[in-house]
């Protein structure tokens, strides 16, 4: 019987470490490192304006989405009250099952990912998980100070 009740807190016990971890990196913002061997300007262009994605001024958040995803359905709300605020950010929805060569291209492990996008259509930074509005702004910042 004790064999079983601390078999029993130690699932709990690690049930609650991961819980706390996952929780931890929900939203985080991961700003990309400058890559030399990043392409050029314009052909990182083509391969959003051949999708739709318009590239704002600032900034343009793409984010890779699914219908049945709640937390993806959250992130957009916020996204979508970003940009309603700025002309020069924008924001486009991707859905993942649709773009698959994208997902590949980019990495895209779970959903939502948002990707920041610059005016030339590199990646600054990149957030996983429901995204809160101080991380969307902190996105932005890492925009600015690329």
């Amino acid at each position: 019987m004790l064999v079983r009740a601390l078999l029993l807190v130690a699932v709990v016990a690690a049930a609650l470490v991961l819980g706390l971890w996952w929780r931890s990196r929900q939203g985080v913002v991961r700003v990309s490192a400058p890559d030399a061997a990043a392409p050029v300007p314009s052909a990182e262009d083509d391969v959003w304006r051949d999708r739709g994605v318009e590239l704002a001024g600032t900034a343009t958040f793409v984010q890779f989405s699914t219908d049945h995803c709640g937390p993806c359905r959250a992130t957009s709300r916020v996204l979508g009250a970003l940009v309603a605020r700025r002309d020069d950010v924008s924001h486009r929805e991707m859905d993942i099952d649709q773009h698959l060569d994208l997902v590949r291209r980019f990495s895209v492990l779970r959903a939502p990912t948002v990707l920041v996008l610059d005016r030339d259509g590199r990646e600054v930074a990149r957030m996983t998980g429901a995204v809160r509005r101080a991380q969307a702004e902190q996105a932005l910042a890492a925009v600015a100070g690329a």
